[in-house]
C-alpha cells in the first residue's frame, strides 16, 4: 500500500493541485509524530527503543521502495552523511522527548522549530545563497521571539510548571542537532546524492546508532514500544515522500511555510489534550516564532 502511494505520487497521478495537499500532509505527519513524542512521555516506555522502532520501520519500507525503483549508485560520501543526518535526527527526537518531560510541549516544540536559523544562515555563508530582507527579519523575530518564549517570571507569578535548566539543556540539544541536519541536508542537495539513498543511510544509520545505545542503557523491551515506534515510522515516511512530491511538483516559497508549521500541531494539540496554560506574551511569542519561520521560507 505504501509502494503504491508512493508511485502514484511519483507519478503525479493524483492532480495537478496535489502539490499543496501534500505539503499539508507533510505538516501534519512531522507535527502528529511530535505530539506522540509528547503524549508518550513519561509513560515509562524507553525512547531509545520507540526511536528504533521508529526508525527499522521507515528503513524497511525505504529499501523496500528502492527495491521496486531499482537504486542508484551507492557511495561513501552518501552514506556518511546519510547516517549522521539519521543520528542527529534521532538524538533530536530523544532530547525533544526529554524537553517534553520538564516543560510545556506548547512552548518546547516552536522554541525548537526555530532551528532554521542555523541552515538559514549557513546557506547565505556557505553555499552563496542570497538571505533577502524579509527572511533576515524573520531570523530577527525568531531570537526575540525565542527569548520571550523560555522567559518564566519567578515563582510567585508562575503558572506553567518548568524544571528550568535541564528542560533548556534539552531544548538547545535538540535546536542545535536539528539546526545541523539541515545544514547536512543542504550539503547533500548541494553534491546532488541520490534521495532514496540519503533516507535509507539515515534510517539504517540511525536503527544501527539507536540499538548501541539500546545495549548501553539496558532498558527491558515492550511491546507498546514496537507498536507506537512502528506507528511513527510510518507516519515519518509518508511525511517525507509527500515533502520531496511537494517540493518537486509545486512552489517551494509555499511549500516551506506549509511545512514550517508542523509546531503549530504540537500547540494545539497540547493545550487540548493537557490544558496547558500559557501567558499572553508567550502566545504572542509562540505566533512571532511561527511567523519568523514563514518569513525565513519566503
Amino acid at each position: 500500500m505504501f509502494v503504491y502511494l508512493v508511485l502514484i505520487l511519483k507519478r503525479g497521478g493524483l492532480g495537478l493541485k496535489m502539490w499543496i495537499l501534500a505539503a499539508v500532509l507533510t505538516m501534519l505527519c512531522l507535527g502528529t509524530n511530535n505530539l506522540i513524542l509528547k503524549a508518550t512521555s513519561g509513560k515509562g516506555l524507553s525512547k531509545i527503543h520507540m526511536q528504533f522502532y521508529f526508525y527499522l520501520t521507515a528503513f524497511l519500507l525505504t529499501l523496500g521502495y528502492g527495491l521496486v525503483q531499482g537504486f542508484e549508485m551507492f557511495t561513501l560520501l552518501t552514506f556518511v552523511l546519510g547516517s549522521l543526518v539519521g543520528i542527529l535526527n534521532a538524538n533530536a527526537n530523544i532530547q525533544m522527548t526529554k524537553a517534553f518531560e520538564k516543560g510545556p510541549a506548547s512552548i518546547t516544540a516552536p522554541l525548537i522549530s526555530t532551528n532554521t536559523v542555523i541552515p538559514v544562515l549557513s546557506a547565505a555563508l556557505l553555499f552563496h545563497e542570497h538571505i533577502t530582507l524579509i527572511q533576515w527579519i524573520g531570523i530577527i523575530v525568531m531570537l526575540a521571539s525565542g527569548a520571550v518564549i523560555q522567559y518564566v517570571p519567578g515563582k510567585n507569578g508562575r503558572d506553567i510548571e518548568i524544571d528550568y535548566k535541564p528542560w533548556m539543556l534539552h531544548v538547545l540539544i535538540a535546536f542545535f542537532s536539528l539546526g545541523i541536519l539541515g545544514v547536512l541536508m543542504k550539503t547533500s542537495t548541494h553534491l546532488q546524492l541520490d534521495t532514496v539513498n540519503m533516507l535509507i543511510s539515515m534510517y539504517g544509520g540511525g536503527a544501527l546508532y539507536l540499538l548501541i545505545n539500546s545495549f548501553i542503557t539496558k532498558e527491558n523491551w515492550l511491546p507498546t514500544e514496537l507498536k507506537i515506534g512502528a506507528f511513527m515510522g510510518c507516519i515519518n515516511l509518508v511525511g517525507y515522500i509527500s515533502y520531496f512530491f511537494a517540493l518537486n511538483t509545486g512552489f517551494a516559497s509555499i511549500v516551506f511555510p506549509i511545512v514550517s508549521l508542523s509546531a503549530l500541531v504540537v500547540v494545539i494539540g497540547s493545550c487540548w489534550l493537557y490544558k496547558e496554560r500559557l501567558k499572553v506574551y508567550q502566545i504572542i511569542g509562540i505566533f512571532t516564532a511561527l511567523l519568523g519561520i514563514v518569513l525565513t521560507k519566503i
